[in-house]
């Protein structure tokens, strides 16, 4: 069963710049191959509100996103940015969603 594992964090609206200029720095580490790779997304008409991102990628099965969950804990580059993110963050939380296939 295929999973979709999501992060929405709700940030300091007046924080945007320097919240996204350390986005783009977990993307780098993405694109280096340090973390998995995803997809970003920004509301403009949904139920959050404009100040959330929300980062999501597929995994084969439950069992690869939470590998993947902790492939992040144990990145030191992941944890150093998202110690300097976090005091930006207002709320955050993971989700995860079973990929329907019919």
């Amino acid at each position: 069963m295929a999973v979709i594992m999501r992060f929405v964090q709700r940030f300091q609206a007046d924080k945007r710049k320097e919240f996204m200029d350390l986005e783009k720095e977990f993307a780098g580490l993405e694109r280096e191959g340090i973390l998995t790779p995803g997809l970003r997304m920004a509301p403009i008409a949904a139920r959050e509100p404009g100040n959330t991102l929300i980062w999501e990628a597929k995994f084969e099965d439950l069992a690869s996103a939470e590998r993947a969950l902790k492939a992040l804990e144990a990145s030191p580059g992941h944890q150093s940015l998202l110690a300097q993110q976090i005091r930006y963050f207002q709320d955050a939380w993971v989700e995860f969603y079973e990929v329907l296939e019919f």
